[in-house]
């Protein structure tokens, strides 16, 4: 009997579609799971007469594979993965592969990929993104680790991932963490893109006074433009479906989102780097917020606020705020985008920012008609600073800006939160700025703390510090 190619433990929905994927491909795949009924219930239902082999033994599921073994991992990202890799590592041997597809932190992945080397065994992390429906017709898919790994799992992640023009969503990222920062990254744009669409909803919703049908129309026609996307696209699905009454169902979902983790350890590494990566930021915020509802709902009997009556839709509103949302989501992709430059500078890795770009445009939930802009923008300079610097970016900001100005005053005269919209709007207007007025928070941390500051007659690197108390000041006498 031949071996299999590749082996894969935990079949949960996503490892059960890989499995399948793999196998249409023409590879054959050894299964295991902890839990051995949901083994023999998936080979008896979905994969059912297939050549997927059952195994009900990390050792029995070694023995299915070749040299160097190849074993992909869906399991919880976390102690799961440590406490798997445990049990495989005494059957495997010198080369062979790990490989985690889960949504681990880039940290862990680097800890594995160093700790696993020491015992001459490759470990890939892996960012995986599509969903339950991308794993089985076509993911993007973000390897890296252990480069010594990757000859022998490309065939097999080519053939499985998406294509756009031929092209497969997915390429080598880098060493260490790097795969699965990239898609840490992904992940917190996923966060803003969905909450600058949610806030786009809710503006129209309550501000305009759009009804579902009419705003499953809108999203459906904006899909057709530079918004052209699939969470935009999925909007325009969700808005027009009804309940067995005939209303709509999104009316019924409690306003509470939640969340795993990957936004908000994009933030966390964004602190760290000092990277502003505001729009995400707030996204995360918003889910938060959302959160607390029992105290939202006591507040709005408590809290009043001083604003207009919702105003009348008419076109130009619309179309601003169409702007807004193109705008806010150009930032947030530069944002994330900034994220990885710094990441690459601080840990001396060589991003390819134009294949990453290439790489989401399929299979990911934040694919997007966009994306190929941003390839575009990186392949007319690989070194390009940031995306806003680039022409067409910069042209695209400067028509949509007097829109999205008018939908922020907009939320603010009617009281609609638009913390993801308007904190893109900020952060614009900042990065344009060339005389931000931190010299004033340097000169109070001075004051307090004698922090110095550097001058704007002298050399960068340059720091001096003043006696702010010795200064006899027209205004002092006032204060003493």
């Amino acid at each position: 009997m031949k071996k299999a190619d590749i082996g894969l433990i935990g079949l949960a929905v996503m490892g059960q579609n890989l499995a399948l994927n793999i196998r249409d491909h023409g590879y054959k795949v050894a299964v295991y799971n902890r839990t051995a009924s949901r083994t023999e219930e998936f080979l008896a239902g979905v994969a059912a007469n297939s050549d997927i082999t059952g195994c009900y033994s990390i050792a029995e599921l070694v023995a299915q594979l070749p040299r160097p073994r190849m074993v992909l991992l869906m399991v919880k990202a976390g102690q799961a993965v440590d406490d798997t890799i445990e049990l495989l590592r005494p059957c495997l041997e010198d080369g062979d592969i790990i490989i985690d597809g889960g949504n681990s932190h880039p940290n862990d992945t680097k800890r594995r990929v160093t700790a696993l080397s020491e015992q001459n065994l490759l470990f890939v992390g892996c960012g995986i993104s599509g969903g339950e429906e991308g794993a089985r017709r076509g993911p993007s898919l973000m390897p890296g680790g252990n480069a010594s790994a990757w000859p022998h799992i490309r065939p097999i992640f080519e053939a499985i991932a998406a294509r756009i023009d031929g092209q497969p969503c997915c390429s080598w990222i880098g060493p260490h963490g790097a795969g699965h920062f990239v898609k840490m990254v992904h992940n917190g744009i996923e966060y803003s893109d969905m909450q600058l669409i949610a806030e786009a909803y809710h503006l129209l919703r309550v501000g305009l006074g759009l009804d579902t049908i009419e705003l499953a129309e809108l999203f459906k026609r904006w899909n057709e433009g530079p918004l052209n996307s699939y969470l935009i696209e999925i909007t325009g699905r969700i808005l027009d479906v009804r309940e067995a009454d005939g209303l709509p169902l999104i009316d019924s979902i409690l306003d509470t989102a939640g969340q795993k983790g990957t936004g908000l350890w994009a933030g966390i590494e964004a602190l760290q780097l000092g990277t502003p990566l505001t729009t995400i930021s707030e996204a995360v915020f918003a889910r938060a917020l959302s959160s607390r509802r029992d105290e939202r709902v006591l507040a709005s009997t408590l809290l009043s606020a001083t604003t207009r009556s919702p105003e009348k839709v008419d076109g130009d509103s619309v179309t601003a705020l169409h702007d807004a949302l193109y705008a806010a989501k150009i930032i947030s992709y530069a944002q994330g985008f900034m994220l990885l430059r710094d990441a690459a500078e601080a840990f001396s890795w060589q991003l390819d920012y134009r294949n990453i770009a290439l790489l989401w445009r399929g299979g990911c939930i934040i694919r997007s008609i966009f994306l190929n802009d941003i390839a575009e923008a990186f392949e007319a300079e690989n070194h390009l600073q940031n995306l806003l610097l680039a022409p067409f970016f910069a042209g695209q900001l400067g028509k949509a800006q007097a829109g999205w100005r008018k939908t922020i005053i907009v939320g603010v005269e009617l009281g609609i939160p638009l913390p993801a919209l308007s904190s893109a709007l900020a952060f614009f207007d900042g990065y344009r700025c060339p005389r931000l007025p931190a010299n004033l928070l340097q000169a109070q941390r001075d004051y307090f703390g004698a922090h110095t500051y550097e001058r704007t007659d002298g050399p960068r690197g340059t720091f001096f510090h003043t006696d702010w108390e010795s200064f006899d000041t027209p205004h002092k006498d006032r204060h003493d």
